[in-house]
């Protein structure tokens, strides 16, 4: 039977020694919650199948059951492929919400998080040529704590909440790795002096052993340097890039020039080569500039559209990758230059794709929505577990830890709140001190790079009054009901971008359950008459970096998209490109 999902799902991590564990599984559910007791890691009495990385609320898992189940079960034998490296890494890219993983009834461990990946090292316990079973345990409760994004904490879905995702919704894969090896790096580019920081994180101190990096652009030599690792496990260096003093000698990454160099990452031991992993990176930067968000030195306008990406017949997960690849495409063919990925950390194959077509990305946490301890802890576990796995990607250029005070309705005032939104900023700077912050996206800023408003107005007659005064605005109300900023804070002088406008519906597709943010218009000319209207009132305010049109497709009862949920335009593309550009 056909994989309908056997890419591989880090591109940004390539060794050739792998092999795909998606497809066909065992499943079971397990609604009374006894399967620990009933040591069902030894053997699942097996009621359905499913195909991986789909969840089982979903039709392309097989299963397309939309009943909630706290607790499932998922189970499948496989066999380390012949001439795989002996030492074998078993990754889980992610799984919603909790996860417990037994190999041949052995316990290896668990993770909590529903949207970063989680890895076990299984040298010891596989051997090539023998069949061995994989079991997961997944526990996905409906708990505001939990850091959920759109999946609703109801049973159904209801309002601007989708169906919920429960278990396996990212790849599952084997990879072969050499006896030492990175088990991490971060890339760091510095445009002024055409160079690339790197760190790597190895297994294990290895003796006369050594690091070499290989950079090329288009299988052109840009730089080579080896690093002898002497006394921990940790190596730091700078690698210089060819080129000129006048900088012409390395490429830029930009969105209308999206140059990517190829880094090979060798470790060696005596002189030979130990593993090997292929990556890449960009040279940019993002900058606040005299109150001004800055790529590669220039003034950058954001022309943003919301993805939630959400799919009809797979939820969270993607049908294939040529689906992610057309997301992208799409969104830069209406004149978009970027997108807020809206209440998900994505698949980082879209992040893939963003970095080769030249599409600028908001990494945005999952809310959850209750403020209690373990929600703070939860937030801070995902978020830094994100920023590890996507910092190396150009087209991140900005994190939102919150959106909409959701989980901190009291924000405007509550101190609790305000600190947990202060600890997020700066632990989020802390970890990753190349992007801006936009902390609670939409209002109510406290500690923030960015002031980003939501404003839903329908008519540009009544924007000028509520923006033309930037200190009233960032002392006031946005959007006419909302303080912009939080009591206690000053945010003047940040810039601001208008991150949720528009969310108009066409008639036909409203109605029965079925809405949009800002009423329907019943045809093409008189979506596009509102469209534009709004579009270009946005543009001329004073002091506004960008805005972000709510949004790019539509989600089962939330039908505002510019294409429909199966991505089928709604309304000219060409005519959405034009706005978006003319001046």
């Amino acid at each position: 039977m056909e994989i309908l999902r056997n890419e591989h799902p880090r591109p940004d991590r390539v060794r050739e020694n792998w092999c795909t564990l998606n497809g066909q599984w065992q499943f079971a559910f397990d609604p009374s919650n006894a399967g620990r007791r009933e040591k069902l890691y030894r053997a699942l009495p097996a009621t359905h199948q499913i195909e991986v990385p789909f969840c089982y609320q979903s039709k392309l898992s097989g299963i397309d059951n939309r009943e909630h189940c706290d607790v499932v079960w998922y189970e499948r034998s496989f066999t380390v492929p012949a001439g795989m490296a002996a030492r074998r890494l078993l990754h889980f890219g992610a799984v919603d919400y909790k996860a417990d993983v037994w190999l041949d009834g052995q316990y290896l461990g668990g993770h909590e998080g529903g949207y970063t990946p989680f890895t076990f090292d299984v040298t010891d316990l596989t051997e090539a040529g023998i069949e061995h079973t994989l079991t997961v345990r997944c526990e996905d409760r409906l708990d505001f704590d939990q850091p959920r994004g759109k999946q609703s904490y109801r049973p159904e879905a209801w309002g601007c909440w989708y169906t919920p995702v429960t278990g396996i919704w990212q790849s599952v894969w084997l990879e072969g790795v050499g006896e030492y090896y990175p088990i991490d790096f971060r890339l760091t580019p510095c445009i002024e002096r055409g160079s690339l920081k790197v760190e790597i994180t190895l297994n294990e101190l290895p003796a006369n052993g050594s690091v070499r990096l290989s950079a090329s652009m288009d299988g052109k030599p840009a730089a080579r340097q080896e690093i002898a690792v002497t006394s921990d496990r940790y190596v730091q260096t700078e690698l210089f890039l060819r080129h000129d003093e006048t900088l012409e000698g390395f490429r830029l990454w930009r969105p209308d020039d999206p140059a990517l160099y190829d880094l090979r990452i060798e470790t060696l031991v005596d002189g030979a080569i130990a593993d090997q992993v292929d990556t890449y990176f960009g040279m940019r930067k993002i900058e606040i500039i005299r109150g001004c968000v800055t790529l590669n030195n220039s003034p950058l306008y954001q022309r943003l559209v919301l993805d939630q990406g959400y799919w009809p017949d797979g939820l969270l997960t993607a049908p294939s990758d040529d689906a992610l690849r057309r997301d992208v495409e799409l969104t830069l063919a209406m004149g978009y230059n970027g997108a807020r990925k809206h209440q998900k950390f994505e698949d980082p194959r879209y992040l893939y794709w963003a970095d080769k077509l030249g599409l600028l990305v908001w990494g945005e946490l999952p809310s959850a929505y209750w403020l209690r301890d373990s929600q703070k802890r939860n937030m801070m576990r995902d978020l830094s577990e994100a920023i590890k796995r996507d910092y190396n990607h150009p087209c991140l250029i900005t994190w939102v830890p919150i959106n909409e005070s959701w989980g901190v309705p009291f924000i405007q005032t509550q101190r609790e709140a305000q600190q947990l939104a202060d600890a997020l900023y700066h632990m989020i700077h802390a970890l990753d001190g190349t992007r801006p912050v936009s902390v609670n996206d939409g209002w109510e800023q406290t500690c923030t790079d960015l002031v980003t408003i939501h404003d839903y107005t329908g008519w540009p007659e009544s924007l000028t009054d509520a923006y033309q005064d930037r200190e009233r605005l960032l002392n006031g109300n946005s959007g006419h009901w909302k303080l912009t900023t939080a009591v206690g804070y000053d945010n003047l002088g940040k810039p601001m971008l208008l991150t949720e406008y528009g969310g108009i519906a066409m008639a036909k597709d409203a109605g029965g359950g079925n809405w949009g943010y800002n009423g329907s218009e019943k045809d093409e000319a008189a979506f596009f008459k509102r469209f534009e209207a709004i579009t270009q009132a946005f543009k001329h305010l004073p002091g506004f970096s960008g805005y972000c049109y709510t949004q790019l497709t539509d989600v089962f009862q939330e039908v505002n998209g510019l294409l429909d949920m199966d991505r089928n335009p709604k309304v000219s593309l060409e005519e959405i490109r034009r706005i978006n550009l003319q001046r």
